[in-house]
């Protein structure tokens, strides 16, 4: 079925109940945002010519009218592409090309960088414009119907080879990781409230259809993103809040609870998950805001779903493994299998580390155009991850490192590949290597090795200006450092591990 169902019941159901804040004041009830996408819906289908099946690209920051341009996009039967807000126009460029969206919904700051990516002005409606107004006012359609197999979304990862990939979502896909959110992850009490302070265009916006499903309230900050007093200003006037935060995001407001003190009983759940949350840094967390976490591991190809680690477990500090639990990422979800394989797909045993795969009904059908990929992905009905990772004994996955060298930099996923194709466009950049390294605020950050060609090294501010005009600026290097060469192996393979290790020992050198 189609997945706006659940917004339609919801509007029958619970016509009077708060739906869309923005900060704290109300916006729409759910009667009116049921109205405000079947309106949004027929538009799209009227004036756009949005057909079933085609393309609806939404490049914007968070904001109020975000909830309901995603839900009449599949309303109208048609498939959402969210955009990362931050890419570069020329990444947007190639989204929107790849896609074949038909229409562009866009925040007023980013019309100018759609147009600059090529999107169609006369099919790119501009959220909360006199014209998305209009659209909103008029005439309703009823849902269209879909099939469980149809697709919902394309979910654009960034691309190994510097190119991102179209994961294809289907309606079955986000129905299932709906399902594995009351199971796993949290139910959904009247009254709460889900605030996305990290993209919707990502994790935090999955998880609306769970919020919508039982009715609860969507919150978008004031600030329409992450900030820490903000966040807990809401939960006191809002309150039952619930997030999804990458461990960077935690790490700061729990910096900020302690330091200022504040009350936290306003907030109910906080997921988190989209990078490694350390041991110390989790401590600290249930230390100053109490048993308030979930811990979600997923990709975009199996969504928000292959293991969850409950309140429960973390909570559980009796338990003989409790330490070995708290820095796993738990356990598969309800309707998943995972296993841990060795290079020849075999199960591995408790204990042995492999690559981490996964099937069921989150599982994606496949990349969008790209068979190549696809095969190499999903093999005899299994998703590979590209994680390795160990299963204990009792079913707990510890995640070891991350066999595609993916950084993930405040949530964000980053990949060398595409960072290190951009600085090789400059002529004195011969050899180069992209690495992650850790740091308190971002979790990772960006660094790059560089073998200068003739002439010798450039500033870092010219290699800033070549980054600035190809990719977004969250993927920058956060520093440049010049070496003599590259360490390899036998095989000519640099050995990112040792450069791991160098940039470890000059932060913390070893005393002699």
């Amino acid at each position: 079925m189609n997945i706006a169902h659940l917004l339609r019941r919801s509007a029958q159901l619970y016509p009077a109940q708060p739906a869309v804040l923005q900060g704290d004041q109300l916006l729409f009830t759910y009667q009116a945002l049921g109205a405000r996408t079947a309106a949004l819906a027929a538009c799209l289908r009227e004036r756009h010519g949005v057909l079933p099946g085609d393309r609806v690209a939404i490049y914007a920051a968070n904001a109020p009218e975000y909830l309901e341009a995603l839900h009449a996009i599949l309303w109208a039967g048609a498939v959402s592409v969210p955009v990362n807000y931050k890419l570069h126009a020329k990444e947007l460029a190639y989204v929107l090309a790849d896609s074949g969206a038909r229409v562009v919904l866009v925040s007023e700051a980013l019309f100018a960088a759609a147009q600059e990516a090529g999107a169609d002005p006369a099919h790119t409606l501009v959220l909360g414009s006199e014209a998305y107004q209009a659209a909103v006012s008029h005439a309703p359609m009823p849902v269209c119907d879909r099939a469980p197999d149809d697709l919902a979304s394309l979910f654009y990862t960034s691309g190994t080879t510097g190119r991102p990939k179209g994961v294809m979502q289907t309606h079955r896909n986000l129905l299932a990781m709906t399902a594995c959110y009351f199971t796993d992850v949290d139910d959904v009490l009247p009254g709460d409230a889900m605030v996305y302070a990290a993209p919707m265009s990502h994790g935090a916006g999955l998880y609306n259809y769970a919020q919508v499903l039982r009715g609860g309230r969507h919150v978008v900050p004031l600030s329409g993103g992450f900030e820490p007093a903000e966040l807990v200003q809401l939960a006191a006037s809002v309150g039952q809040l619930t997030l999804f935060a990458a461990p960077t995001m935690v790490h700061r407001l729990v910096d900020h609870v302690r330091a200022t003190g504040a009350d936290v009983s306003g907030f109910k759940t906080i997921v988190y998950g989209g990078g490694p949350m350390y041991a110390d840094d989790l401590r600290n967390a249930l230390a100053v805001m109490g048993n308030r976490f979930v811990q979600i591991y997923g990709q975009g190809e199996s969504p928000m779903t292959i293991t969850a680690l409950q309140r429960a477990q973390l909570a559980d500090r009796d338990h003989p493994r409790w330490a070995e639990r708290m820095v796993s990422v738990g356990v598969a979800q309800s309707l998943v299998e995972v296993r841990v394989v060795d290079a020849a797909g075999q199960p591995l045993p408790a204990g042995e580390t492999g690559e981490v795969v996964v099937r069921g009904d989150t599982v994606m059908p496949g990349y969008w155009n790209n068979p190549t990929a696809t095969a190499q992905t999903l093999r005899d009905g299994w998703l590979y991850t590209g994680d390795m990772g160990a299963l204990d004994a009792d079913g707990f996955l510890t995640l070891k490192d991350r066999s595609k060298d993916v950084i993930i930099s405040g949530g964000s996923n980053i990949y060398p590949r595409e960072v290190e194709e951009v600085l090789l466009l400059h002529p004195q950049v011969r050899e180069v290597a992209v690495v992650g390294q850790r740091d308190a605020e971002w979790g990772e950050v960006v660094v790059a090795y560089l073998v200068a060609g003739e002439g010798g090294a450039v500033a870092d501010v010219v290699l800033d200006a070549v980054c600035t005009d190809h990719i977004a600026r969250f993927k920058r290097p956060k520093e440049y450092r010049w070496v003599e060469a590259l360490p390899k192996n036998s095989y000519g393979k640099v050995l990112k591990t040792e450069l791991r290790g160098q940039f470890a020992e000059l932060q913390h050198p070893r005393l002699s």
